[in-house]
């Protein structure tokens, strides 16, 4: 080869080498996008955010549905609500919805606060419960007249063990309960829209 093109073809083969190794090692990794809705629709990664057990950490849920053997009590749907844990890779219960379908008429709790206008149902720091409007049975499948939805944060139970073990990590009653009554006036709102039956 004449002496006057090795210059050139030495710049070439590096230059090729630099194509070679950045194909093969990406600068920047993308991460899927999170999703922005959970428990089966129930609720925005916002409000499904506002429940903590003092110890913080990414949102995510464990969500499962069964169907019953009949025409009654035909709706079930659980979703437990995970946070990440920020020195390993476990993540722990925060806490539970489950959406099912039931003959027993809603009834009040003691010591519970109102959901509010336009909602039927109460809260209470560690666990609340609202009754979706009177037309969505059917819309979801079920010859029961009621759905009811049921939220129960363990970490907020002044009875409960865990809490007896890490009483430091409990969020104050009056956040804890605001919380669990935004969740589930959510829930109910976005139920009732995706199934088209609100009142």
């Amino acid at each position: 080869m004449d002496k006057k093109w090795l210059p050139l073809t030495v710049v070439l083969g590096v230059a090729g080498v630099a194509v070679v190794t950045a194909s093969v090692w990406p600068d920047n990794k993308e991460e899927p996008p999170l999703p922005q809705s959970l428990c089966h629709g129930a609720l925005s990664r916002e409000t499904a955010g506002l429940i903590d057990d003092g110890k913080g950490g990414e949102v995510s849920t464990e969500e499962w549905e069964s169907k019953g053997k009949s025409t009654d009590y035909a709706v079930f749907k659980a979703c437990h609500v995970l946070r990440a844990d920020p020195d390993d890779d476990h993540a722990r219960g925060v806490y539970k919805l489950v959406v099912e379908d039931t003959r027993s008429a809603p009834g009040d709790k003691k010591d519970a606060v109102p959901l509010g206008a336009g909602f039927t149902g109460w809260a209470l720091p560690e666990r609340a419960k609202v009754t979706l409007p009177a037309g969505c049975p059917a819309r979801m499948g079920s010859t029961a007249p009621y759905i009811t939805v049921s939220l129960d944060v363990p970490s907020q139970d002044e009875e409960s063990v865990a809490w007896q073990e890490a009483g430091k990590d409990r969020v104050d009653a009056d956040t804890a309960l605001r919380n669990n009554v935004t969740v589930m006036r959510e829930v109910a709102t976005r139920l009732a829209e995706r199934y088209d039956c609100a009142d």
